[in-house]
């Protein structure tokens, strides 16, 4: 059992928030769909399921999916490319989870502008 066991929705986007405050390049967007972006590109996401997802590139991605123990992310029943589930016993260490975000942002900061 983790700390967010049982939490609802708007108790899980105080996490996600709290998760983002922890890095100072960019903010959190969004009403309904919660998420970050930057240079164009969508990187973090909150689904309706309250679970994260971030981007990574595809290698990454499968590195983080084996070291985390976890799964490519789905949001809203899609399967999100490029995305991995970030496993909720990771969220008890945000400042952790906050160098993976900050990495994801450096990904999308790298790519051809949209």
């Amino acid at each position: 059992m983790n700390f967010l066991d049982g939490m609802d929705w708007n108790e899980r986007l105080k996490v996600f928030d709290a998760l983002v405050d922890k890095c100072p390049r960019f903010d959190r967007k969004g009403k309904s769909m919660i998420y970050t972006s930057a240079n164009g590109y969508m990187f973090a996401l909150l689904n309706k399921d309250g679970e994260i997802g971030i981007r990574f590139p595809k290698a990454v991605q499968e590195k983080y999916i084996k070291e985390f123990q976890s799964s490519i992310y789905k949001s809203y029943g899609a399967v999100m490319k490029g995305y991995v589930l970030i496993p909720d016993h990771m969220l008890e260490d945000l400042d952790t989870v906050a160098k993976y975000l900050n990495e994801s942002y450096d990904y999308v900061m790298s790519l051809e502008p949209k």
